[in-house]
């Protein structure tokens, strides 16, 4: 697919009541529901950077909507309709304020953690473990969830305190099901899953799974094929544009220095390749398909 460097999207401004204007998304209120927009946008460490990403809101929203199709007869989520190519509406719902981090593989911050000899969200792994090593099996990190800065790691203690044992080993069960699901499918599509993170809300006394799922920016992709343990990933996320950024020093506070076409360009393309092996479907076809729907 030829990347149109002409169709970056950076803001929205749709006659609805802004509810908020998030690191990616622009979310509007509309009749009780929520309007989530996925943009161009792109952030690493925390900041939003100045360029966008073409086709990149586009891959992040059809994606999720692919994920909360396929998992939702594991639990429910807020998904009630595909507006078009980056647009969804969803369920309005009271957000648990934590992030539950699913990790399949030693790597980033726990593989940083685990050389220096800590506990991970006071997790002990065994010894011996290497750098990108697939873990005896899947375990919950979760983190706070922070408006600005960064996000603080906690454990499963520290869950139980804030939202009650009960609902925190129901989200902890069945954040290690849709995960374990969701790796098996991508493993026969040539994609590990490294690592993910969920995010739930309350809608009349019902848990539901919301905001973005299983998409480039909220976890580790990893192509099967170049896959070796105890070395530096290649990926189909944004960690393309974290390494750049590493390569040229970057101090990782605002504002973020722009990216090179040949930057640009090659993670678009990372992210249209996750979308089409995941899903099976090509890529521009289903934006032509929504283009068309919208006419109509």
């Amino acid at each position: 697919m030829r990347i149109d460097m002409d169709s970056v999207i950076l803001k929205t401004d749709l006659p609805y009541r802004l509810f908020k204007r998030g690191k990616v998304r622009d979310i509007y209120e509309v009749d009780g529901d929520l309007l989530i927009v996925s943009t161009d946008r792109i952030s690493a460490f925390d900041v939003v950077l100045p360029n966008g990403i073409p086709h990149k809101g586009e891959a992040l929203n059809l994606l999720s909507a692919y994920w909360f199709n396929e998992t939702k007869r594991i639990f429910p989520n807020h998904l009630l309709e595909v507006v078009d190519s980056r647009s969804v509406r969803v369920r309005k719902t009271e957000p648990i304020r934590i992030e539950f981090v699913v990790r399949g593989y030693l790597y980033g911050s726990a593989w940083e953690r685990y050389s220096r000899g800590e506990e991970i969200c006071g997790i002990r792994l065994p010894s011996g473990l290497r750098r990108a090593e697939k873990l005896p099996q899947p375990i919950l990190t979760p983190t706070t969830k922070a408006e600005v800065g960064h996000d603080v790691e906690i454990t499963k203690d520290d869950v139980v305190k804030m939202i009650g044992r009960e609902l925190a080993e129901k989200i902890e069960d069945v954040s290690l099901r849709i995960y374990e699901a969701a790796a098996e499918k991508a493993e026969s599509k040539g994609i590990i899953i490294a690592d993910t993170k969920f995010e739930f809300g309350l809608c009349d006394g019902e848990v539901l799974l919301i905001d973005e799922l299983l998409t480039p920016d909220s976890s580790r992709f990893w192509p099967r094929d170049r896959y070796e343990v105890g070395k530096s990933q290649p990926s189909f996320d944004k960690q393309y544009v974290r390494d750049y950024l590493l390569s040229i020093k970057w101090d990782k506070q605002p504002p973020a220095p722009r990216l090179p076409r040949e930057i640009i360009i090659e993670t678009s393309r990372r992210y249209i390749e996750a979308y089409e092996r995941l899903t099976g479907k090509d890529f521009e076809s289903q934006i032509r398909k929504h283009r068309d729907e919208q006419v109509r």
